[in-house]
């Protein structure tokens, strides 16, 4: 009988080692829309984001309609999910987030993280907490956005995140005959 893979994404707390690199497997090109509807949707006002006659006047983003940089951040965030956050149960804080190099619409962004800490979680036996730093790179290679963030993350032997793919009411899968 050929052997079932049940549904699972992500890591569990046995599945990081403090100094590992992650690197994400999705990149991501940001298009003119993503750009205009996230600004949109966080009501900044700031015009580099959505007037390119102004923006023409910005020594930074020469010319060119800069990306509003929460988009970076939760782009960044996202690509890193998959790996390190799939399974999380709880964000537990973000710090030294730095913005490093500016964003522009036709970027492609990737990302990886370090697990630079764990621990077992004093407070919840069936959870430990991972500590990572997490960066984003422009297609070029240049680090664009950084950060420490750490999340709680449960074992595999608390069940959560586990077994929710549904069982079939009419039997296994089976192959068609040959």
């Amino acid at each position: 009988m050929a052997t079932v893979h049940p549904a699972q994404l992500g890591r569990f707390f046995e599945d990081f080692v403090v100094g590992d690199t992650y690197q994400h497997p999705l990149g991501r090109t940001i298009s003119e829309a993503d750009s205009t509807w996230f600004t949109l949707l966080t009501c900044n006002t700031n015009q580099n984001h959505f007037n390119a006659d102004l923006a023409q006047s910005n020594p930074i983003t020469q010319g060119r309609i800069i990306v509003n940089s929460g988009l970076t951040v939760a782009l960044v965030l996202g690509l890193s999910v998959i790996d390190m956050s799939q399974n999380a149960v709880a964000n537990l804080g973000w710090t030294d987030i730095k913005l490093t190099h500016p964003v522009y619409v036709g970027d492609t962004i990737y990302a990886e993280s370090m697990c630079t800490d764990k621990r077992e979680s004093s407070s919840r036996p069936e959870m430990g907490i991972i500590t990572m730093k997490t960066r984003g790179l422009n297609q070029d290679g240049d680090e664009i956005v950084s950060w420490m963030r750490s999340v709680m993350i449960p074992k595999r032997t608390s069940g959560i995140g586990q077994d929710y793919f549904p069982a079939a009411k009419t039997g296994p899968l089976v192959a068609p005959d040959a």
